[in-house]
C-alpha cells in the first residue's frame, strides 16, 4: 500500500512539473529564418505562431509564390524548433524517473 501511494504522490508532483513546463513553452519565443533571414517567423514554445516578419526586398507583386514558400519555410523552421525545445523540456522531467516504457512525448 505504501509503494501505491509513494507512486500517486510522485505522478502529482510530475503532474505539477509539466504543467510549469507547459507555462514555461508558452513563454518562450523561437525564430525560425528563411531566405538568409529575409523572411522569418516567432513561435512560442508551444509552437503556435506570434509574429511574421518580411524584409520589403522579398516583396514582389509579380512572384507572389515566392515570398508564399519563404514563409512557409520559416514558419515550419521555427515550429521544429519548438517541438525540439518541447521534448527537450519534458525528457528532463521524465529523466530522473526508471520508467520501463517510454513516454508518448
Amino acid at each position: 500500500m505504501r509503494d501505491i501511494m509513494k507512486l500517486l504522490q510522485q505522478a502529482q508532483e510530475m503532474q505539477g512539473q509539466y504543467q510549469k513546463i507547459q507555462e514555461e513553452l508558452q513563454q518562450m519565443t523561437l525564430t525560425g529564418t528563411a531566405g538568409g533571414g529575409m523572411v522569418s517567423a516567432e513561435v512560442n514554445g508551444q509552437g503556435l505562431l506570434k509574429r511574421v516578419k518580411i524584409d520589403a526586398s522579398v516583396v514582389n507583386p509579380a512572384d507572389t509564390e515566392m515570398l508564399e514558400d519563404l514563409i512557409t519555410v520559416a514558419v515550419a523552421d521555427a515550429q521544429r524548433k519548438a517541438q525540439e525545445q518541447a521534448q527537450a523540456q519534458v525528457s528532463k522531467l521524465a529523466g530522473g524517473m526508471n520508467l520501463p516504457f517510454k513516454l508518448p512525448f
